[in-house]
This record gives C-alpha cells, structure tokens and sequence, in this order.
C-alpha cells in the first residue's frame, strides 16, 4: 500500500485532521477537485496498462501473509493480502482484500482496504478504513472511492474524538486516467514482477489527504532475504508518492520470481513486513501433449468375425426385402410400368424423368404435369392413379 497503508500511522497522517477545509466539514457537498497543474500519468505506464491482458492476471491470484515486526525484531502485528475473481454489476473484475493490525507502543492500530479493480486495473469501488485506538484521542478514518459513469466521487469520514468531518469530492474520468488506488496498487506490483517494470513509470495516486498526485515506480535491485531457514532471491519495487501538500512517502516490497510478496517497508519507519515461511510456489500448468496414434486400415473382409456379421446381416436384409415384395405385389407393376416408360423414352437425364414419372401418382401435385410443361404433350396418366395398378390392387384384394 502507499503512505496510508500500514501498520502504523504517524503523527503527520494525524495532523491532517485538523488541515481539512472547515467549509467542506460544515457543507458536507462534493467539490469538484482540479489541481492547478494535475499531474499526468507516463506514456511507458499507460502503454503498459493498455498491453495488460486477462491471462496476465491467471497466476497471481492468490494470498499473501506477512508478520509486522519492529526494528529490534519484536513481533506487533500482521498483514495479509487476498487477490481473487469475481463479479461486480454483472462484470467479471478482481476483488483485493488487505488486512493490517496490530499494536505499537501498546496502541491498537490497523488498516483495512476492500478493493474491485477491472481487467485494466480501473478502481471500481474502494473502501479504505484507518484507525488508531489512543486512550483519551481515538482516530479513525474512512475513505470511499466509487467510480461512475462520468467521474470520480471520493467521500471521507474522519472522526477523532467526538469531533466527526464529512467531505465528499468529485474527480472527472480524464483527470483520473491512469489512477490507481491502494487496493489496484497491490495486483500491479505483482504483474509488474512477473512482466517487468519498463523505464519512467509514472501512474497517479492520492497522497494521505485526497489529493490527486503522481506515484513513480522504480526498480530495485534484486537481493537475497532470510525467509524462516532459507535464503531466497528476491526482486523489489519502490513506489514514491509526491504529496501536493507534503514530503513525498515511499514503499518499498520485495517479492518471490512468483508473485508472492516478502518483504514491505516504509521508508523511514521502524516497522517491516516480512514473510514468515515460504508458501507453495505458484507455478503454470503444464499441458501434455496428448499422443497421436495413427489410424490403422480396417480390412473387414480379412476379418473373420466381421466377415462373418457382414453376410449375416446381408441375408437378413435380403429376407426383408422379399417378404416386403411379396406382401406388396403392386410394387413390382410399378416398376416394371417405370422401366418400360424409361426405355421407350430413353431420356438423357433420367433423375428427372423419374421424378416427372412418379409425380403422377401423387396426391399433392395438380393433375397438370409438373415442372411448367403443362402445355407440352405427354405420355404419362393426368389421373393421378395409375389404372393397371388399381386393377392388380382390386385383384389381389378379392383373392385374398
């Protein structure tokens, strides 16, 4: 996370209660925020953002746990990070979830963020609680980002004591391109590991009173850390933010070649986050290619058993088909009606004539002759039943 995220907060995060304007505290109605110069994300970062696709994402999610341990090696809290798929409105985004507490100075502390992000690392919604449980003067802190369709609305609730502020602001789309907030921070530096950080790589940011400003990522130099007994290579990236209003804040965090984050630090406070055991490496599915066996000829004739169903089957039709012709004895008179028509005419497409033939005794077509030639002479019956047949029809009826 950036200089808000953490589990301590400093005094200087405090002090910025009373540094808000009395009149947004007094009206409570959101103010459109446009910074004389805004800043301006770099071309690299945006170029970087736009190349992301949904495949980049398939091996980083999962989990992160941190111990909180100060600079003499005592153990004050923990931090925890879940990155997952999910749906938002109906459209598949990440869901990242950031978990910090613990206690300094016997001071309760901590920092929640529940984030949904895009496919393109757009914020689509974003809830971000600090507090800090001082005995006589508790401090919490509440921001709500919510993207909609044109623009920004980002609403604080600071209470410290019994004194409660309420300030609400609106950011337009294009002052907010290339923003990305704490939760969207958190899955970035992870592809930013696993593809690489390019040079100049400048994205926007919100410094720790809401003010829009520009948050630079630089490489570090890749180191060896402890982790429980062993010694692992580790890659690290430090993120600065330039306050408007403040001395700029910088992160650094070490991660595993896969993604996993180790090692998270503020620059300039005692307090770290490191891994306390190694998890189970992230690794790509391997898909084996599956064994191409070549199709092997089928003789069946060479087959004893299928040779053997063959003509088996073959005088099983054949018994059909001859106790179908003798119950229907009309059958072969058609036949014998058609081949003698064919051979008379002998026609040069005999489909044809077949089709014009037996259309003849179809009750669906007119009496006229098909295929517009109803003017032309024909030999073929205009009845639509064919005498002789009906003879033998009669015939075989009364013998039965």
């Amino acid at each position: 996370m950036s200089a808000q995220t953490g589990v301590s907060m400093h005094t200087s995060q405090m002090s910025t209660v009373s540094a808000m304007s009395s009149d947004a505290s007094q009206t409570g109605q959101p103010q459109l925020l446009m910074p004389p110069e805004p800043p301006k994300p770099s071309e690299a970062a945006m170029k970087f953002i736009d190349s992301i696709d949904v495949d980049d994402f398939k091996y980083l999610l999962f989990s992160d746990n941190l111990v909180t341990t100060s600079d003499t090696g005592k153990e004050l809290g923990e931090f925890n990070v879940t990155i997952e798929m999910t749906k938002r409105l109906g459209n598949d985004c990440y869901h990242i979830h950031a978990n910090s507490h613990g206690a300094i100075d016997s001071v309760p502390c901590g920092t929640s963020i529940t984030t949904y992000v895009s496919k393109k690392l757009e914020t689509i919604e974003q809830q971000h609680h600090e507090y800090v449980k001082l005995e006589n003067h508790p401090l919490d802190r509440k921001t709500f980002i919510v993207r909609q369709d044109d623009g920004y609305v980002v609403n604080r609730v600071i209470t410290q004591g019994e004194d409660v502020q309420r300030t609400a602001q609106t950011f337009s789309l294009d002052a907010m391109a290339g923003f990305v907030s704490e939760g969207s921070n958190l899955l970035l530096q992870r592809l930013l590991i696993k593809k690489g950080l390019p040079p100049n790589f400048q994205l926007l940011s919100f410094d720790s009173d809401v003010n829009l400003c520009a948050a630079v990522y630089r490489p570090l130099e890749e180191r060896t850390q402890l982790v429980g007994d062993q010694d692992v290579r580790v890659s690290g990236i430090e993120r600065t933010i330039n306050s408007v209003s403040d001395l700029p804040t910088a992160w650094q965090a070490y991660f595993l070649k896969d993604g996993h984050l180790s090692n998270r630090v503020q620059v300039g406070s005692p307090v770290t986050m490191k891994l306390a055991y190694l998890p189970k490496a992230v690794e790509a599915d391997e898909f084996e290619e599956k064994p191409k066996f070549p199709k092997k000829p089928l003789n069946w004739e060479e087959d004893m058993q299928l040779y053997s169903k063959f003509l088996d089957r073959k005088e099983e039709l054949k018994g059909d088909h001859a106790v179908y012709m003798r119950h229907h004895p009309e059958l072969k008179a058609l036949l014998a009606d058609f081949l003698q028509f064919l051979l008379l005419r002998k026609p040069d497409d005999v489909i044809s004539f077949a089709a014009e033939y037996f259309s003849s005794f179809s009750a669906n077509i007119p009496s006229m002759a098909p295929y517009l030639k109803s003017a032309e002479p024909t030999m073929f019956p205009r009845s639509k039943t064919n005498p002789k047949i009906q003879d033998l029809i009669q015939k075989n009826s009364k013998g039965t």
